[in-house]
């Protein structure tokens, strides 16, 4: 389900919006964190922020704490190289920003130092978010961080460039899979985005449209062995598949994150799973439904979290125990 926002947040969140403007404004020293391994809400997110206060003389750092590697995909969208390794992540940041972050945990090792920090700004878009910081912009309703970072910079008086709106762009494309769950005013944004010199095909591409030749053999192995369960989630069906060590090798962690969005088209199931090996016996799992089941309210159960319809969460053991926490989840849920 998509969710329309209105052109002004609610008071409520004024309020916080302009808070985090005035304090972004004044600062001079800023480190901006994305969650571990982060995607293109996150770090589209961090770097457009990142670049306006590059740009007003701030000293400015975009770090995450996992994995040591900036994806390739995202590589483009650090226009002023402000990307540094977390190990130059200061111990105790004057200001700290954690963007499309919805709890400590998902900062990694870099947690710590929201605890150090002498302001913690939260930019985040997740409902489960509890708001960790000092100054919380947190709106559930919209549909990518890069929609709340907006907010801020327009409070800022900033004026939008290709640049930053690149960054912003590549955010809301990949978090509304296309602008599929985007409401209107979300569309509104994404035109505004063009206007200031977005080419909407030169950002989607790399995202969402450009894998190495490997990538169809990985996919052909993995998908070859999905299993479907239509009595699963109250009916509704499960596909789920699983993606090994072997499966992935030599491959990017991109390719490997979007195999989900093969097994969701599956038309008999209203929720897919993708299960990734990590290490031997450790799974990331990625979550999604077509519009019925909360599978954020199912990740949680397990440990992780998310939104309504995109979720995720890490587990121990065999892919098949695995599997089975998932559809007793979901029994709870949808059933």
């Amino acid at each position: 389900m998509s969710h329309d926002l209105t052109a002004d947040p609610p008071a409520d969140l004024s309020a916080a919006v302009d808070a985090a403007a005035r304090v972004l404004a004044d600062a001079a020293d800023v480190t901006l964190l994305a969650h571990v391994n982060p995607d293109a809400d996150a770090l589209g997110s961090a770097l457009a922020l990142g670049l306006v206060l590059h740009r007003r003389g701030a000293r400015v750092r975009v770090s995450f704490g996992a994995p040591e590697e900036v994806p390739e995909t995202l590589r483009g969208l650090d226009a002023a190289g402000l990307l540094v390794p977390a190990a130059e992540v200061p111990a105790a940041p004057p200001l700290l920003v954690a963007l499309d972050t919805a709890s400590v945990d998902r900062l990694g090792p870099l947690g710590d130092r929201v605890a150090t920090a002498g302001q913690v700004v939260v930019l985040d878009h997740h409902v489960s978010n509890p708001g960790f910081g000092t100054v919380n912009v947190v709106d559930a309703r919209a549909e990518a961080t890069t929609l709340v970072v907006l907010r801020v910079l327009d409070a800022m008086g900033v004026e939008l460039d290709e640049p930053v709106a690149r960054c912003l762009y590549a955010g809301l494309v990949t978090d509304t899979r296309s602008f599929r769950h985007a409401g209107a005013a979300a569309h509104r944004v994404a035109a505004r985005l063009i206007e200031a010199g977005v080419d909407p095909d030169a950002v989607v591409r790399p995202l969402m449209d450009a894998h190495p030749f490997g990538y169809l053999a990985m996919v052909a192995k993995v998908l070859a062995r999905a299993e479907l369960d239509r009595a699963a989630a109250g009916g509704r069906g499960l596909v789920h598949a699983v993606v090994t060590r072997e499966d992935s090798a030599g491959l990017r962690p991109e390719e490997v994150e979007s195999v989900v969005d093969l097994v969701r088209t599956t038309a008999e199931a209203e929720v897919a799973a993708v299960l990734k090996e990590l290490r031997p016996g450790t799974w990331s799992v990625s979550l999604r439904a077509v519009r019925a089941v909360d599978v954020g309210r199912v990740a949680q159960l397990l440990g992780g979290g998310g939104h309504r319809l995109a979720a995720g969460f890490t587990a121990g053991g065999p892919a098949e125990a695995v599997v089975a926490d998932i559809k007793a989840a979901l029994a709870g849920v949808a059933g």
